[in-house]
């Protein structure tokens, strides 16, 4: 049965007791066998998991599993491909950008997936933000490569994100540290449909926060991707997010305002995710990059997230009336060649030079280090 807006909230609750038994089984296997660090290196080797590979070199309980992993979503088509690749022809480089900013500080504002991602070290550890950065910017990349969604390596991907959720989830239970009354299952079903909807309505409304004009056709490609993305990190059917925009929106909106709350965990990691941007980019260009976060998200969420508010923001609202923008911004970004028309979207001017340098904060992230994907944990709070 589809989540509607009648049975959603209901829906929800019984996902967040419920894991990914396949992958939680042979994770803890691996966990017990001391075997996690042969498995990221096999992350770490290009293509080793990819799609048409020689799996008998592989463990055979893995090697099963990536096979049985490999099924298509339900009623996946020709044509939910080519929506998804109009959407990423049209908008890959600024979405990768919002999904790695405004969509993952969105995820910080679940009480339940702030405390999980702080307490296993993925962020709040000393390789600060970029480990976060990296573990999700494989995903938000592949998601737009071409072929990506032809050749099977978006699912390969996804896959191996799906083998770090799980190895999340056995290291709390192993811990004993989990609180299953209170939180529910960690990484839980309703966790990942969670994500998958900030990552993808949510980031729509980003973008139309931004003025970034997004078809109909395209929006709906964006939502094929995502539900295709949703089906690989193993989530049921019964919750699978569905490809109709309006109503996962419709759902979102809904959600959101039980689920969205100021945490300390999620202050905490925004404040973070913040110093990590600014140190990495220029001062003019930092700035900048903040307002487009704070404007994305809008401000009751960057608010409830902790997003400072820098001059260029507070500026911005008596000065670009209906767009919560000021030229001051692509001022600061382009030298002073702003338009300066009240009226005038500035974001329109400014946002291929942020996501350009966004894009270069992914592509420091994926390969400083050799980190250049998804990594599983071997134990609590071990930061890989």
């Amino acid at each position: 049965m589809a989540l509607t807006t009648e049975t959603v909230a209901a829906e929800l609750d019984a996902a967040s007791k419920v894991g990914d038994p396949a992958a939680d089984a042979l994770v803890s296997e691996l966990i017990d066998n001391r075997e996690v660090d042969g498995v990221n290196q096999l992350f770490r080797t290009i293509n080793t998991l990819g799609p048409g590979q020689d799996r008998s070199h592989l463990p055979q309980r893995l090697a099963r599993f990536l096979d049985e992993a490999e099924a298509e979503p339900p009623g996946w088509t020709e044509a939910d491909v080519r929506a998804a690749e109009g959407f990423f022809a049209h908008h890959h480089g600024e979405v990768s950008m919002l999904q790695g900013t405004v969509g993952l500080i969105g995820t910080y504002l679940s009480p339940t997936g702030a405390f999980t991602l702080r307490s296993t070290g993925r962020l709040g550890g000393v390789k600060g933000p970029g480990r976060r950065l990296s573990q999700s910017s494989r995903l938000f990349v592949d998601m737009g490569n071409k072929n990506a969604l032809r050749d099977r390596t978006l699912a390969a991907t996804v896959t191996k994100v799906r083998l770090v959720h799980a190895s999340v989830r056995q290291l709390h239970k192993k811990s004993g540290e989990w609180d299953y009354e209170k939180w529910g299952e960690p990484v839980s079903q309703k966790y990942t449909t969670g994500a998958a909807c900030v990552f993808s309505v949510q980031i729509l409304e980003a973008m139309k926060n931004l003025g970034i004009d997004v078809s109909k056709e395209d929006a709906h490609g964006f939502m094929c991707a995502w539900h295709y993305v949703n089906h690989y990190l193993g989530t049921p059917d019964k919750w699978l997010l569905p490809k109709d925009v309006g109503i996962v929106r419709d759902l979102w909106q809904q959600e959101r305002t039980r689920e969205w709350q100021k945490t300390d965990d999620g202050v905490f990691m925004t404040a973070q995710a913040v110093k990590f941007y600014r140190e990495l980019l220029p001062p003019a260009v930092s700035d900048a990059f903040i307002a487009v976060i704070r404007v994305g998200l809008g401000d009751t969420y960057a608010d409830m997230a902790g997003v400072p508010k820098s001059p260029i923001d507070i500026a911005a609202k008596p000065l670009a009336e209906g767009h919560k923008v000021v030229s001051g911004i692509s001022g600061g970004l382009l030298g002073g060649t702003a338009k300066k028309t009240v009226g005038v979207n500035p974001y329109k001017e400014v946002l291929g030079t942020a996501s350009k340098h966004f894009n270069e904060i992914e592509r420091y992230a994926l390969t400083h280090d050799k980190d250049d994907q998804p990594q599983m944990h071997q134990e609590l709070g071990d930061d890989r």
